[in-house]
């Protein structure tokens, strides 16, 4: 993503950070986002997940990548969000090995 500047209006939009579940679509991302909540009866911490469709220009994020995305204007009907930037890319090489350890069922 380009490297400029904040301006005061993105300083108050929303940005939240998680995983990237799919990107199948042109130009979508599906964006895991988790939080950590306490139960207001009993107290027990537990997590809490939510998924967000956000913009991605370039089609340059994979599945797995970290990233953060901020909140923008509505783009369509679902996505409300863009990608901001990429914290950590997967490693591409760790997941074919994965993959293929899996088929052969080690």
């Amino acid at each position: 993503m380009e490297s400029k500047s904040m301006n005061k209006a993105e300083k108050q939009r929303k940005i939240v950070s998680g995983t990237v579940l799919s990107n199948k679509m042109d130009k979508t991302i599906v964006v895991q986002v988790t939080s950590l909540k306490k139960h207001p009866k009993y107290g027990k911490f537990f997590r809490s997940y939510k998924k967000f469709k956000a913009h991605d220009e370039t089609n340059s994020c994979d599945v797995g990548d970290r990233v953060e995305i901020i909140e923008s204007r509505p783009i369509s009907k679902e996505k409300k969000f863009r990608l901001y930037k990429v914290v950590q890319k997967v490693q591409r090489a760790d997941l074919e090995v994965k993959d293929e350890m899996t088929e052969a069922g080690v």
